[in-house]
């Protein structure tokens, strides 16, 4: 990862993830996963809460409800876990860097989107205590009908860039998770992913990931490093 060269030019657009990049929610989001799974008997390992992260919760429901040993439905696996999720997750805090990014692509003038798994009651509720958040032009939210899938599959990021004018070529994506680098990065977008205190260099990504390209994967510690980037080209742009 430290051959990858730092982009030459601003984007036309920024596309920010939710969970874990903007807001820190997925210790949040693996509590209440673990808390349903053992009201069924079964304690989630820690590389199955990781599978879960940057996903739609049906699909996640779903993926959890194969590590059951119990006959149990997603209905029924949800009606546990939403409600211990929606007492926890308004509690999220910002992620380090999170505001001043996104208040540092809105001063310049560039486009911004929300491109998140979570469904639109949910996205507000997390960003209930975050107003900034709202400078963001617009929201793609996991449930919302245009989309055919969720990540890790393109058309989150897609329909982000299409919603803008903009094309994804032209867009940095911000991501933490692999299955939204793997969306993002398949959608076209130059990616910086935030990397987790376990993770180092970008080695978490999957090696099919890389492989499509490897040059459009930029791996970060803080958010800040990406925003330094950012104002250093549009300076010399100036």
């Amino acid at each position: 990862m430290q051959d990858l060269k730092h982009p030459t030019a601003p984007p036309k657009a920024c596309l920010f993830d939710l969970d874990g990049l903007l807001l820190d929610t997925e210790p949040l989001h693996a509590r209440a996963w673990q808390q349903a799974a053992q009201h069924f008997g079964t304690e989630l390992a820690t590389d199955q809460l990781l599978q879960l992260q940057g996903r739609r919760r049906h699909d996640n429901a779903n993926l959890v409800c194969s590590w059951i040993e119990q006959p149990i439905t997603p209905d029924q696996l949800l009606a546990v876990r939403q409600p211990i999720a929606a007492k926890l997750l308004p509690a999220a805090e910002a992620m380090e860097g999170a505001e001043s990014l996104v208040r540092s692509a809105h001063r310049f003038g560039i486009a911004t989107a929300l491109v998140t798994s979570s469904d639109q009651k949910s996205m507000q509720r997390k960003i209930g205590n975050h107003p900034w958040v709202n400078r963001l032009q617009l929201m793609v939210c996991g449930d919302d009908p245009r989309l055919r899938a969720g990540k890790p599959a393109p058309d989150p990021f897609l329909l982000g860039a299409q919603s803008l004018g903009v094309n994804p070529e032209e867009c940095w994506a911000f991501e933490d998770s692999e299955a939204g680098c793997r969306s993002a990065l398949t959608a076209g977008c130059l990616v910086w992913r935030l990397l987790r205190d376990h993770e180092v260099g970008g080695q978490s990504v999957a090696k099919e990931t890389l492989s499509r390209e490897p040059r459009r994967l930029i791996a970060i510690n803080r958010l800040s490093e990406a925003q330094h980037c950012l104002e250093s080209l549009i300076s010399t742009g100036d």
